[in-house]
């Protein structure tokens, strides 16, 4: 049910300078997601009223991101004014005139803190009655982060950036985590009161605390449970961390709903991916996008899956695979390569070393070794030998190959595109097939072998083979004799 009483602004406008990248920071992905895409999601789980987003650097990219995640938010432009406060300023504008509701302030760059915890930070907002809250945390190290400081009572008194605290304030771990709910009609009233007048040239958000303060208002300060929630990202370490924080929490889960997770350490999984119970995920796996496992299947060792669906009972490993579809009971791997549009049916097979792209492979049937399978349809129940390739481009265009059902075709043949292999057919090793196969006929167009007795004393002499041959020779003839 959407909270008529709720307008939660995203602070999306920052460079991330420290990131040191061409992608903007926010854009940089995270189990899958773009860092904001976690916030915006957290957002949309709130039920608020009206989500607003304040954009600037690599405006339309950041933008384009927020409409993807949640189509509907507002997207607010930040002028040349710069800081936290001129962004919510700005947000504020775009709310009618008329709400008097409460204005919750995130952090675009904050991508683990939930709904729950926000939740309850507003609840205990509007419960209180004050002006404004303040989220807060315990750091063990609070180095670089303002201060939460109190009054002796352990009310909020104000908050000292770390340049202005003194010895004492410099000792407090409470830290500001950046978050905020306000009043909507004290924070308007504050708004209109922030100025530039300092070193940055800003206009802060936590200036308006301090106005609020000044004016007589309550504030309070709430700390989460875990610091962990409201730790931002700002660099390629920070992002490490928070990614390898988020992928624990995600295998933790799936733990609890009936999945094996062999190795954690070296398992990651993307946030949208779906696993059914009783999947066994062996070390070295990574399972992304919109992939999905279903029940009994076993994945891994050292498998990466891109936006695959794995039936139930298949079994995948040292595979690399992107939009390939596996059947139930199915094997693949190890060493198998499968490209987008590969398609194993039941009880199938893609064996070692197998490329595949763009195939469907009926049930049971079986690519075991050493083959690339592309732009192919194959039936049911057939067998391709080792070595196989179905030669698909022609140096213009790509072209199909069809084989049949209950087809056998022999090692180290090469299907030239198009052509097709009718049901029950058979090919014989080394074949080169250029044209159609009827059902039940074998197709061979190998030329009968021719031994050159002597060539390798005649047109290598001195070699090793030419001393090996002589001397076999030299055997026989004593043999003769």
């Amino acid at each position: 049910m959407t909270d008529e009483k709720l307008a939660i602004v995203v602070l999306a406008a920052g460079q991330g300078t420290r990131m040191k990248s061409a992608v903007p920071k926010l854009l940089h992905p995270l189990a899958g997601a773009p860092i904001v895409a976690h916030v915006l999601a957290t957002a949309r789980a709130l039920d608020a009223e009206r989500v607003i987003a304040v954009v600037r650097h690599e405006r339309d990219l950041v933008a384009a991101a927020v409409e993807t995640e949640l189509p509907g938010a507002i997207i607010v432009d930040q002028d040349d004014v710069p800081g936290t406060g001129r962004a919510v300023e700005l947000a504020v504008e775009a709310l009618a005139d008329d709400f008097d509701g409460e204005v919750l302030v995130l952090n675009g760059d904050v991508p683990l803190l939930n709904a729950d915890t926000l939740a309850e930070f507003v609840a205990q907002h509007r419960d209180t009655g004050v002006a404004a809250s303040v989220l807060s945390a315990h750091y063990a190290d609070p180095t670089g982060y303002g201060r939460i400081v109190r009054a002796a009572d352990g009310a909020f008194d104000r908050i000292v950036e770390q340049k202005d605290a003194s010895a004492d304030e410099l000792s407090l771990d409470e830290i500001n985590a950046g978050v905020y709910a306000f009043g909507a009609a004290a924070l308007r009233d504050q708004l209109a009161n922030l100025t530039t007048d300092n070193a940055q040239g800003e206009k802060y958000l936590t200036d308006v605390i301090g106005l609020l303060r000044a004016a007589g208002s309550e504030v309070s300060a709430l700390p989460v449970s875990e610091p962990w929630l409201v730790a931002g990202i700002n660099d390629r370490a920070q992002l490490s961390e928070t990614a390898a924080r988020l992928n624990a929490l995600i295998i933790r889960g799936w733990q609890l709903n009936g999945v094996t997770v062999e190795d954690p350490a070296t398992t990651w999984i993307d946030l949208a991916v779906r696993i059914e119970p009783d999947v066994t995920i062996r070390p070295g796996t990574q399972l992304k996008g919109a992939t999905t496992v279903a029940t009994g299947a076993i994945i891994g060792p050292d498998t990466t899956l891109v936006d695959c669906e794995i039936g139930a009972d298949a079994e995948v490993k040292r595979t690399d695979g992107t939009l390939a579809v596996i059947g139930e009971g199915a094997s693949v791997g190890p060493f198998a390569y499968l490209r987008p549009g590969t398609v194993l049916g039941v009880d199938g097979k893609i064996g070692t070393f197998v490329e595949t792209k763009n195939a469907s492979i009926g049930a049971g049937s079986k690519v075991p070794h050493l083959s690339y399978i592309g732009d192919t349809e194959i039936g049911d129940g057939s067998n391709v030998g080792a070595g196989s390739i179905t030669a698909n481009y022609d140096g213009v265009a790509k072209h199909r190959t069809t084989i049949g059902s209950h087809v056998r075709t022999g090692s180290h043949g090469v299907f030239v595109a198009p052509v097709t292999i009718g049901d029950g057919a058979y090919t014989g090793a080394g074949t080169v097939v250029r044209k159609d196969v009827p059902a039940g006929a074998l197709a061979v167009n190998v030329a009968p072998q021719r031994n050159i007795e002597g060539w390798v004393g005649q047109h290598r002499p001195g070699t090793a083979a030419a001393e090996a041959a002589e001397a076999a020779g030299e055997a026989d003839q004593a043999d003769l004799d």
